[in-house]
């Protein structure tokens, strides 16, 4: 994971102190590249220890390794993705269409190259081949996570899945309650704390039931709570309404496990997905 999505995550979970700096270098990494220690901690209305813990809290010697890796990390990234002046930072007021729009798609990249990049294949092997093997596959989410659990489920309809995408908490968790053997829920939390799908996937597993959790957050009690936890790395805006880039991020990884779902029975997926689509084009055509 890079530095910069360590400390986006960290942003949340971390003591008052040591959010405020993650949070100001979240907003605009070159802050912490321009600035002394000393200066850093000042704008953050903290001491030059509270930085150095912060260091150390996401994995860093000190406040010198944290600056050469952002800088390495920004100068590498701007590179990539051709960004413009002020990448990494927020989308800012005096920003114009062409440079917010430009923030927003490197961030989107470097989302699904993050998440891609670390995935846990054998963990990824272990949901395909649950999915693969279920007659019953119950999906969960709620808000931007109901759109992706929505959008797999679409995917596996197409291949002749049985997917029911559950749009209420009750119905979720009664739905999670009849377990079976060949029964996988699957729950979409980017936080990994959502309530009602922890509750879904903890009924579930009671039950019996296989169960796959899919988030940003490895220590979250979400990743905890299921069989197999798959993992996005997202550094998300502030300047939104609802998830965007860990929507992004979400929708990558929901397409590598549709994508090794359907290279399990290859043949029997091509057919059907020219079924479906011959279907869908005759009601087009009437």
């Amino acid at each position: 994971m890079s530095v910069q999505t360590t400390i986006a995550t960290a942003a949340e979970t971390l003591p008052p102190s040591l959010a405020r700096i993650a949070r100001v270098i979240r907003d605009n990494p070159t802050t912490a590249v321009e600035s002394t220690i000393s200066e850093l901690a000042a704008l953050c209305d903290t001491s030059v220890a509270s930085v150095v813990r912060f260091c150390r809290a996401i994995g860093l010697r000190g406040y010198a390794a944290l600056r050469m890796a952002l800088a390495t990390e920004l100068g590498r990234e701007s590179v990539q993705f051709s960004a413009p002046a002020g990448f990494g930072s927020e989308i800012a007021v005096g920003d114009s269409l062409r440079e917010a729009v430009g923030k927003v798609a490197a961030l989107e990249l470097l989302a699904i190259e993050e998440t891609v990049g670390n995935l846990d294949y054998d963990v990824l092997a272990a949901a395909v081949e649950a999915v693969d093997h279920a007659n019953r596959i119950l999906l969960f989410g709620v808000g931007a996570s109901r759109l992706v659990a929505d959008d797999l489920g679409h995917k596996l309809l197409r291949i002749g899945r049985t997917a029911i995408v559950l749009s209420d908490a009750h119905e979720a968790s009664a739905a999670a309650a009849l377990g079976a053997k060949k029964t996988v829920a699957i729950g979409f939390s980017n936080s990994g704390t959502t309530t009602e799908t922890l509750q879904f996937l903890r009924t579930a597993r009671a039950a019996g039931t296989t169960t796959i959790g899919v988030t940003s957050a490895a220590d979250s009690p979400l990743a905890t709570s299921v069989d197999h936890a798959l993992f996005t790395h997202a550094r998300e805006s502030r300047f939104r309404a609802g998830a965007m880039v860990s929507r992004i991020a979400q929708l990558a990884l929901v397409d590598c496990l549709f994508v090794g779902v359907a290279q399990q029975r290859h043949a029997h997926t091509v057919h059907a997905l020219q079924r479906t689509a011959d279907a869908a084009q005759a009601l087009r055509r009437d």
